[in-house]
């Protein structure tokens, strides 16, 4: 049974930096075939893509994360990764990971990240 775990959530004041991590556990092969993704979803919005990576970690950003987040993915760990600097109070929100696959959509159950003075 596929499972992704996220861990690395908290309190931050603007400015700050977090790191988030995505522990996919299940099946090392599902992992390495497919693209990770972290989404977030803001109290009252609709859920968004933040940044996503292929398998030959290509990257991609929205707009309003990009040159403040880098994502990244360890194969051999299984476990995909969103760096976090310069957090601002619009980045507060719930991160979820997820592995979008031929069968199914795969999502944690999402970390908290609050960005607040």
């Amino acid at each position: 049974q596929v499972q992704l775990v996220e861990s690395g959530g908290g309190l931050v004041q603007p400015g700050g930096s977090l790191r988030l991590s995505c522990a996919v556990s299940g099946s090392i092969f599902i992992f390495r075939i497919n693209s990770m993704g972290w989404y977030r979803q803001a109290p009252g919005k609709e859920r968004e893509l933040v940044a996503t990576i292929t398998t030959t970690s290509t990257t991609n950003y929205a707009d309003s994360v990009k040159g403040r987040f880098t994502i990244s993915r360890d194969n051999a760990k299984t476990t995909v990764y969103l760096q976090m600097n310069s957090l601002k109070p619009e980045d507060t929100a719930v991160y979820f990971c997820n592995m979008p696959t031929r069968n199914q959509n795969y999502w944690g159950q999402g970390t908290q990240v609050t960005v607040s003075s």
